[in-house]
């Protein structure tokens, strides 16, 4: 015969009894060990009423507090990042904006950090770790991660201060970084770099 479904009530009577049970057993376990369960008393708290005029000195003097005590200092935050206009795209308002999102993110995937699936565990990483560069950048100052937006959308762009050279004179150069010189660096300048280099090879072997 098939299985009838049970009811909320019956479910709730189940569940009741299961707690009864695990309760009763954990007492009598105690009792053999000679110990003595104790059971705490809750205090009732009534609340206290205020009249009218009472709520309203609660108010004035919380905002004679508030008044006192001044706008927030932020002293844990860097002080460049601190006194960067709010329309500048790495202010703190940007920045903190972008770790509420990404929080409330991670909480949602809460359920892939120990996901069986690697895809699943290595995506709650990239934002996790997202989440704590920009933490460190509001502490320190230095932006560690290669993204930013409030999604992580863009991409950094890095630039170069000081060149560095090859034995044979040639300058270094990294596809994506910026140079006074010739601006950015793509991927079809190193690829024609590397077809020059190969042809002056060529010519050195031949003169050879």
């Amino acid at each position: 015969m098939a299985r009838q479904p049970q009811t909320k009530e019956q479910i709730a009577a189940r569940v009741a009894k299961a707690q009864a049970t695990k309760a009763a057993k954990k007492s009598n376990a105690l009792a053999q060990m000679g110990v003595v369960a104790k059971t705490s008393k809750k205090k009732s708290y009534q609340s206290r009423k205020l009249t009218t005029e009472q709520k309203a000195a609660a108010v004035a003097r919380l905002a004679a507090a508030r008044e006192a005590k001044g706008p927030s200092q932020n002293a844990m935050i860097d002080a460049d990042v601190r006194n960067l206009p709010d329309d500048d795209t790495f202010s703190l308002k940007n920045v903190r904006q972008w770790i509420k999102t990404n929080k409330e993110l991670l909480g949602a995937m809460r359920g892939m950090k120990d996901s069986k699936e690697s895809s699943e565990r290595a995506k709650y990483m990239n934002v996790e770790s997202y989440v704590a560069n920009l933490e460190a950048y509001l502490r320190s100052g230095h932006y560690l991660d290669f993204r930013f937006g409030e999604n992580g959308q863009n991409k950094v762009t890095y630039v170069c201060r000081a060149m560095a050279y090859y034995a044979n004179g040639h300058p270094k150069r990294t596809v994506g970084v910026l140079y006074a010189d010739i601006g950015l660096y793509t991927q079809e300048m190193e690829d024609d770099d590397r077809r020059k280099a190969i042809s002056n090879q060529t010519k050195v072997r031949k003169a050879d």
